[in-house]
């Protein structure tokens, strides 16, 4: 059984201050469409206070104060080191304000409350990191004829229009703000309608540390309202996306439609981990690592190695220790300041995880963890659950499901695991443990994803931070959000030639 909920949730229930209006030209302001939607606390289906739905008129006023700002330039002609001052000031604000933003993921997404203040020190990192590469972009100065001085330089695109995902609300919002506002553009951002509340406080945060009215613009609603408007907005200059496939697509659709504005997507996965042979006597660390980074958060994590892939000498051992790693995770309450998992974000992403467990077993999948009993209640809840006698067709190995559950598979040769790594139409990161170098090498060459670790797993250790930038494969989206590259992302190159 859950332990009952902490009565934490009815003292910050209470204490409080509940942003629910979009965030417009530096301050909250009401919807003009006059309509609201209540966020639940998924743990037990409380309700929480009604956010405002925005419409396309309140995505216009947010896209045309964004505009203004960019125009008159009230933050892209500020100098480098007075940005990295107010942005600076951003990132201090954000750690200050910490048990409040993770307060809000927590109340809304159901995220343990130690996972939530991680996610926030991530945040803070993400802000610090492109601040300091304000003043670090370079262009270049080419050979030209003796007449002709020629050199490029990168500028903002201007306003900037992003959407993110309810899995790590903050941590999205801040990987948009953060390179955006350090190329010098202006944004209007719409969160989840899962989770909202930490993106607001953001957007309020930034303006108290110096950012300019207009700059940073937070819009709340659902996508087929304030998304489509905003993707469809002609007078929106670049998109950023985060979030599934198909909205990606509909998406692109709605950039083609309008202006032809470009996209920065980062879409789904189904990323592998692999396990060779000679990782024998490193079986139950192995097993542990992966357990605890493929069901980091729940599950609910785009790069998450839900596909382990085992050299079938070890797939024995490996399989035991893998379930017994699973089995022992426990399903906590939000805010009983244990160590385990979490409810799923909604009730609708629990049954969409359930139903993928029922298509897995009916699809003869074998479940070898033993399971956990779960709340009858309203709480949003799954056991974490591994699978193996899968195959390739089968839709638990190739479909996102978002959810804790793991397929394990075995592999003969290096070439048959990296043909089964490759077998997906994602493409986002993957995971492999080998000490033989040349396997590594190959691995790194061959596996179809922007990110490929070695011996280690994302949630390990700092590894590269923030500054090692990667791109989406395949149908997991395109362009560069981290690293300098992201700077560059949210930048355009322009060329000059001056001729004497």
């Amino acid at each position: 059984m859950l332990p009952s909920l902490s009565p934490d949730f009815d003292a910050a229930l209470n204490a409080l201050a509940f942003p629910v209006q979009p965030f417009i030209d530096g301050a909250f302001r009401p919807s003009s469409a006059g309509k609201t939607f209540e966020p639940v606390h998924p743990a037990d289906g409380r309700r929480l206070p009604a956010v405002a739905a925005c419409d396309a008129q309140d995505v216009d006023g947010a896209v045309q104060a964004a505009r203004r700002a960019f125009v008159d330039g009230r933050w892209r002609s500020l100098g480098p080191l007075r940005r990295q001052a107010i942005l600076n000031r951003f990132a201090d604000l954000v750690r200050e304000n910490t048990e409040t933003l993770a307060l809000f993921d927590t109340l809304e997404m159901g995220k343990p409350l130690a996972d939530a203040r991680f996610d926030v020190s991530i945040a803070e990192g993400l802000i610090r990191f492109f601040t300091g590469a304000v003043d670090k972009t370079e262009g270049a100065v080419m050979s030209a004829d003796p007449r002709t001085l020629a050199f490029s330089r990168d500028e903002p695109h201007g306003v900037v229009g992003a959407i993110t995902p309810w899995n790590f609300p903050l941590v999205n919002a801040a990987l948009k703000i953060a390179p955006a506002l350090a190329a010098g553009n202006s944004i209007v951002l719409k969160p989840s309608e899962i989770a909202s509340y930490s993106t607001l406080k953001l957007a309020e945060i930034a303006v108290e540390a110096g950012v300019p009215e207009g700059v940073l613009n937070v819009v709340t609603g659902f996508g087929a309202d304030a998304g489509a408007a905003l993707g469809g907005h002609p007078d929106v200059d670049l998109m950023s996306f985060t979030g599934s496939t198909a909205t990606g697509r509909a998406l692109m659709m709605l950039a083609a439609q309008s202006n032809g504005k470009p996209l920065l997507l980062e879409c789904g996965g189904k990323s592998p981990a692999l396990v060779f042979e000679d990782m024998a006597g490193d079986i139950e660390r192995i097993a542990a690592s992966i357990a605890q980074a493929g069901l980091w958060n729940a599950g609910q994590l785009c790069v998450a190695r839900t596909r382990i892939l085992v050299a079938d000498a070890i797939m024995k051992p490996f399989t035991e220790a893998l379930a017994a790693k699973v089995d022992a995770m426990r399903l906590i309450a939000p805010f009983s300041g244990e160590a385990g998992l979490g409810p799923l974000a909604s009730e609708s992403q629990k049954r969409r995880v359930d139903g993928h467990i029922q298509s897995a077993l009916r699809d003869g999948a074998r479940r070898v963890t033993a399971g956990q009993a779960v709340p009858s209640v309203e709480g949003s809840y799954v056991a974490p659950t591994v699978f193996d006698g899968v195959s390739q067709g089968m839709r638990v190995v190739q479909e996102e499901i978002f959810g804790p559950v793991l397929t394990i598979q075995s592999f003969r040769t290096a070439d048959e695991a990296f043909a089964l790594a490759n077998d997906t139409i994602y493409g986002l990161a993957a995971t492999v443990y080998t000490r033989d170098l040349t396997i590594a090498m190959e691995a790194a060459r061959t596996i179809q994803a922007g990110k490929v670790v070695v011996m280690g797993d994302d949630a390990a250790g700092e590894g590269s931070g923030f500054a090692l930038g990667s791109a989406p494969w395949k149908q997991s989206g395109f362009g560069i959000e981290s690293g300098m590259a992201g700077i560059a992302s949210y930048s355009r190159r322009k060329a000059v030639e001056i001729r004497a």
